[in-house]
C-alpha cells in the first residue's frame, strides 16, 4: 500500500459524520472553520501545552503521538497516549463539546487504537474522549463491532477517493452545525440530484 492509500484518522470522523462533508476535505481540498471548528483547533493546540493529569499514578503521557497502520492504511496522531504502570496503553482524544457521545469520536478513537496495537504489539482495550466543555471523560470500549466499523469506513473512503465523485448531500439537522454549509450548499445539492435521478429514470423508460 503506498502513501497516497493512507486514509487520515480524521476522515474516518469526517465520513461518519457525513461522508459528502468527507469528499468536500479529502477529495476537492475543501474546508473552513466556524465557531465548532475554530473551538475544536483551540482545544487541540491547548492539549499539547497543558500540564495534563490522569488518575493513573505513574503513568507516562504523549501528546501528539503519530499513530499508523500499515494493515489497514491508517495514518494520523492521537492527541493524548497514557502508558500506564502495569502495561495499558490508553489512548484519549479531545473534543471541545460537551460529554455526548458521537459514533464519529468513537470511531476515530478506534482507529487510533487499531494503530497502537499494530505499532507496539500490545492490546488497546479502552480509550476515552475528554470533552472540553464539561471537563469530563467518557470511557469508550474498542469493541468488536467498532474494529469491523473502522475498516469498512476506510474501506468506504477509499472507494469515495478512487470514483472521484462527490458522494450527494445528507440535508437534515447534521447541515446546521457543519462548518463547510456554504461551500455544500445541501439544499440545492439535494434538488440537483433529484433532478438527475428524475432524468435518468425517464431516460430509462423511454428507451424500454
Amino acid at each position: 500500500m503506498t502513501d497516497t492509500d493512507l486514509i487520515p484518522l480524521s476522515a474516518l470522523n469526517h465520513y461518519a459524520y457525513c461522508p459528502r462533508r468527507c469528499g468536500l476535505i479529502h477529495m476537492e481540498g475543501e474546508f473552513t472553520d466556524n465557531i465548532h471548528t475554530a473551538r475544536g483547533n483551540a482545544e487541540h493546540g491547548r492539549v499539547d501545552r497543558i500540564a495534563y493529569q490522569t488518575k493513573q499514578s505513574g503513568a507516562r503521557v504523549e501528546y501528539a503521538l503519530p499513530v499508523w497502520s500499515d494493515q489497514r492504511g491508517l495514518i494520523g496522531k492521537c492527541d493524548v497516549v497514557e502508558f500506564w504502570p502495569d502495561g495499558t496503553v490508553y489512548p484519549v482524544e479531545y473534543k471541545h463539546g460537551a460529554r455526548k457521545k458521537w459514533l464519529n469520536d468513537d470511531l476515530q478513537l478506534a482507529a487510533q487504537a487499531l494503530c497502537l496495537e499494530e505499532m507496539l504489539g500490545r492490546p488497546v482495550t479502552q480509550g476515552a474522549i475528554y470533552h472540553a466543555s464539561s471537563r469530563r471523560r467518557r470511557e469508550v470500549e474498542i469493541s468488536p463491532a467498532l474494529r469491523a466499523l473502522v475498516v469498512e469506513t476506510a474501506e468506504a473512503i477509499r472507494a469515495m477517493l478512487a470514483s472521484g465523485r462527490l458522494p450527494p448531500p445528507v440535508n437534515d439537522a447534521r447541515c446546521r452545525e457543519c462548518s463547510l454549509i456554504e461551500i455544500c450548499q445541501p439544499a440545492l445539492a439535494a434538488r440537483t440530484v433529484q433532478t438527475e435521478l428524475r432524468a435518468e429514470l425517464f431516460s430509462a423508460t423511454d428507451q424500454g
